[in-house]
């Protein structure tokens, strides 16, 4: 096993001004479930194929252990990958599909036998080996892909957003297995995806990258209570946090009739370039409905809400005096407001309500650069 780092490493394809990845620094430690995480165009496939090797480093290193690999050749990174398509050889047996890489390096028969054997017991796909991928499921096709890399025995795991292809209900049940079996065989693992639910519920840490440029690293609870800026802030979380544009006035942020209260330092952290305004984030289980306005609340008009059996959430509009130039943005668009309700007592459609936020629970940002404060 071993530790991977990433040392200002960065990769610039032909033809383009603005790198793919940007100097990317990140260590993983030794044994470590780690997610590289973000929406398409990031950089994060292209971390994790620096890393396979499949991509060139322009500048930087990358070092696996204490090796320096930035510029050794893929077979001899001792990594193991799985891809998105599986990329079984359709005329082999799942046996031979899963012992093929140590066949070629001249493994002898017997051992090829014995961890193929081992790793389909810890898979279920014993009663599998001699099928051919066309006779399989996408879940069992994906877990042949998975002990391909697993009788490898490699330092580290890369697996670049493997469940892509499987429908809503096996992809659950495949990210629990995968995170379990992780967890068992204790192998360095950088997993990429672009679903925030699948790096919240999988990895030991969070990497969250945008345009190339790593926006922050921790684990899922610190990227869900502490975003450290607006971008992570609307990603991590389902459904995605309200983030809204308020003015500060004497401790407190203010649109229209609302005041939400501020710490102490927040309104010393502004510059000249916030123009006196916040950017303010509520998630939608942060708010309360209360039954009148107060000074603390906001009017909310009622377009839909979504019944989820145990919970239930309004997407709504925020109405009242200057309610357009807060700039309401969630995970339903532009001007919505996303509410989590009691689904035992949800309001009608068209319906007013009123929502305050629950006191410590809103995430301050600076206006101008989208940095977190406070």
């Amino acid at each position: 096993m071993a530790t991977v780092t990433y040392d200002h490493a960065s990769r610039i394809y032909p033809g383009t001004e603005r790198p793919a990845v940007d100097q990317l620094n990140l260590h993983i430690e030794d044994g470590e479930f780690l997610v590289l995480v973000g929406p398409s165009g990031c950089g994060k496939s292209t971390s994790l194929r620096m890393l396979a090797g499949l991509e060139d480093v322009n500048q930087g290193h990358i070092y696996i252990g204490d090796r320096d690999v930035t510029d050794v050749q893929p077979k001899d990174r001792d990594i193991a990958m799985v891809f998105q398509n599986y990329a079984l050889y359709p005329h082999m047996s799942v046996a031979d599909n899963m012992g093929f890489a140590l066949k070629i390096a001249g493994t002898p028969k017997a051992e090829i036998r014995q961890r193929v054997e081992e790793a389909a017991k810890i898979l279920d796909l014993t009663e599998y080996l001699d099928r051919k991928p066309k006779a399989l499921s996408g879940g069992q096709r994906q877990r042949v892909a998975m002990g391909r890399a697993i009788v490898r025995q490699p330092q580290v795991f890369l697996m670049d957003e493997p469940l892509s292809n499987l429908d809503a209900k096996l992809r659950v049940q495949t990210r629990t297995q995968i995170a379990s079996l992780q967890r068992r065989l204790g192998v360095t693992t950088v997993y990429v995806t672009h679903d925030q639910t699948e790096a919240l519920t999988m990895g030991d840490r969070i990497a969250v990258l945008k345009d190339g440029l790593l926006q922050q690293v921790g684990t899922p609870r610190e990227m869900y209570d502490t975003p450290a800026n607006v971008f992570v802030a609307g990603f991590i979380g389902s459904p995605a946090m309200n983030l809204a544009q308020f003015e500060v006035e004497g401790g407190y942020a203010k649109i229209g009739d609302a005041r939400v209260p501020l710490e102490r330092d927040v309104a010393g952290q502004l510059t000249e370039a916030d123009k006196n305004h916040v950017t303010l984030g509520f998630r939608p289980e942060s708010l309360d409905v209360v039954s009148q306005a107060s000074e603390s609340s906001f009017p909310v008009e009622v377009n839909i809400v979504e019944e989820l059996g145990s919970d239930a959430f309004v997407y709504g509009t925020l109405v009242g005096p200057r309610a357009l130039e807060a700039h309401v943005t969630s995970g339903a668009g532009e001007n919505q407001v996303i509410v989590r309700v009691d689904p035992r007592n949800v309001p009608a459609k068209g319906e007013r309500i009123y929502v305050t936020i629950r006191p410590g629970q809103s995430h301050v940002f600076s206006y101008a650069s989208g940095k977190r404060l406070g």
